[in-house]
C-alpha cells in the first residue's frame, strides 16, 4: 500500500489544495448564508449589504495580483500558509462587528487574505502535473470552490440556531486555521518532496510534447504583453459576475422574491453548488476526451469553455420561474455551466505560461475577474430593490457568450501543438 501511495503523491498534493479551497470558500460563504440574520440584526438594506460584499471584492481584486506575485516570490508552501492563517483570523474577527461598517472592514481583510487560493491552486497544478492531467487536477481543486459553498448552509445555520451568528464565523475560521497547519506540514515542491519517486517525477516532467515548442511568458511584462493573458483575463472578467452572484445573493434572492425562510435557505441554497461540482468534473474530463479525438491542447480548453458559456443561457429564464424550486433548478444549470467554463480558463493559465509565472498570471487574471464581479455587485445593489433581479440574470447569460467570442478571437492554437492520445 505504501508503495502505491508513493506513486500518487501528486494527487495527495492536489487533494490538500482542494481541502484548503473548500475551507476558503466555506469562510467566504458564511456571510451569504448568515445574511438574512445579519440583515435583521443590523437592519441592513440591500445597498448596505452590497457595500459589505464589495469591501471583500475590492480587497480581493487588488490582492489577486499581489498574492500571485508573493506566491511566485516566496514559493507555494510559505506563501499559501501565510495567506491561509490570515483569512482564518479575518473570518473569525467578523464576530466582533457591531454594524455594517464593521462587517465591511473585516470583510475587506478576509478578501485581501483569501485572494491567494486560486493562484496557489493553478501554480500547484503547473508544478505537479503534466499537461494531459492538468484539466482533471484543476477540476479537483475547483470543486472545492463549490463544495465549500455546499457545506456553508447547514453548518452556518446550525451554528446560528445553536450559539448565535457570531459562532458561525468563529467555527468556519477555526477550520481554516487547522488546515493552514496541515498545509505547512504536508506540502513540498516536487524537487524537495522526500516521498516522490523517480518514476513519478519522470511522469510529471513527461507529456510536454503536447505543448508548443516556443518559450512561454515567464516574467510579469511578458505575461501582460501576451495575447494569451488577455484571452484568459477578459473572459474571466465577463464570467466572474455570475459566480459572485451565486455566492453572495442567492439567499437574499430567495428571501426577496419567494419569501423563503432560513430553513428553506438551508434546504435549497447549496444545490447550485452541487451542480457546480459536476461542472468542474466536466471541465476535467472533456478536454482529454477531445484530445484523444485529435483536438489540440488549446482547442480542447476553448471548446470546453464555449459549451459552458452556451449552457449559461439557463440564467436568462430565471425570471420566468413559477416557484423557488424551478428558480433553483435554473441556478443549478448556471452553476454547472460556470464551473465548466471557468475550469477551462483556469487550466489555460498553466498551459500558456511558464511555471515560474503561473501564480503571477493567474493572480492578474483574477484581478480582472474580480473587477467584473465588483462592478456587477454594485449594479445589483443599486438596481435590485427597484427593478428586481430578472434583468441582471439575462445580463449574466449574455456576458459569458461574449467571453467565449473573445477567447476564440485572441487565443489561437499554435502550429507546434500536437494532440495527446
Amino acid at each position: 500500500m505504501r508503495l502505491r501511495l508513493k506513486g500518487n503523491i501528486r494527487w495527495w498534493i492536489i487533494g490538500l489544495v482542494t481541502l484548503g479551497t473548500v475551507l476558503n470558500y466555506l469562510a467566504r460563504a458564511t456571510l451569504s448564508v448568515a445574511a438574512p440574520t445579519l440583515t435583521e440584526e443590523f437592519d441592513l438594506s440591500t445597498e448596505q449589504y452590497s457595500y459589505i460584499v464589495m469591501a471583500f471584492q475590492a480587497a480581493y481584486t487588488i490582492m489577486q495580483t499581489v498574492a500571485g506575485a508573493v506566491l511566485d516570490a516566496l514559493g507555494t508552501r510559505l506563501g499559501f500558509f501565510i495567506f491561509a492563517v490570515g483569512w482564518a483570523l479575518a473570518n473569525m474577527a467578523h464576530g466582533l462587528a457591531t454594524g455594517w461598517q464593521g462587517l465591511a472592514f473585516f470583510r475587506g481583510l478576509l478578501g485581501a487574505t483569501e485572494a491567494a487560493a486560486i493562484p496557489a491552486g493553478t501554480k500547484t497544478v503547473a508544478t505537479w502535473f503534466p499537461p494531459r492531467e492538468r484539466p482533471l487536477a484543476t477540476s479537483a481543486f475547483q470543486i472545492g470552490t463549490s463544495f465549500g459553498s455546499i457545506l456553508a448552509p447547514p453548518i452556518v445555520v446550525f451554528c446560528i440556531w445553536t450559539w448565535g451568528w457570531q459562532s458561525a464565523f468563529l467555527v468556519t475560521g477555526a477550520l481554516s486555521l487547522v488546515w493552514a497547519v496541515m498545509w505547512w506540514i504536508g506540502y513540498r515542491d516536487p524537487q524537495d518532496h522526500a516521498r516522490l519517486t523517480d518514476a513519478e517525477r519522470a511522469h510529471i516532467e513527461g507529456g510536454r510534447d503536447v505543448e508548443d515548442g516556443q518559450s512561454k511568458p515567464a516574467t510579469r511584462s511578458e505575461v501582460i504583453k501576451s495575447r494569451g493573458f488577455w484571452a484568459i483575463a477578459i473572459p474571466r472578467f465577463l464570467a466572474e459576475p455570475a459566480w459572485q452572484t451565486f455566492n453572495f445573493f442567492i439567499p437574499l434572492y430567495l428571501v426577496a422574491v419567494w419569501d423563503v425562510d432560513l430553513a428553506g435557505i438551508a434546504a435549497m441554497a447549496w444545490l447550485p453548488f452541487v451542480a457546480a461540482d459536476l461542472g468542474s468534473l466536466a471541465a476535467g474530463v472533456l478536454p482529454p476526451v477531445l484530445m484523444k479525438r485529435g483536438t489540440s491542447l488549446i482547442a480542447s480548453r476553448k471548446i470546453t469553455m464555449t459549451i459552458g458559456a452556451l449552457c449559461m443561457g439557463a440564467l436568462a429564464f430565471i425570471g420566468l420561474a413559477g416557484s423557488p424550486e424551478v428558480a433553483i433548478a435554473l441556478f443549478c444549470l448556471g452553476g454547472f455551466a460556470h464551473q465548466m467554463l471557468n475550469g477551462a480558463l483556469l487550466t489555460l493559465c498553466s498551459d500558456v505560461f511558464d511555471a515560474r509565472a503561473v501564480g503571477t498570471a493567474s493572480g492578474m487574471a483574477g484581478t480582472f475577474a474580480w473587477i467584473g464581479g465588483l462592478g456587477f455587485t454594485f449594479l445589483i445593489g443599486q438596481s435590485a430593490d427597484s427593478y428586481g433581479y430578472d434583468p441582471l440574470f439575462v445580463a449574466l447569460a449574455a456576458l459569458d457568450l461574449a467571453g467565449a467570442i473573445v477567447l476564440w478571437s485572441l487565443l489561437w492554437s499554435k502550429r507546434g501543438e500536437r494532440s495527446q492520445a
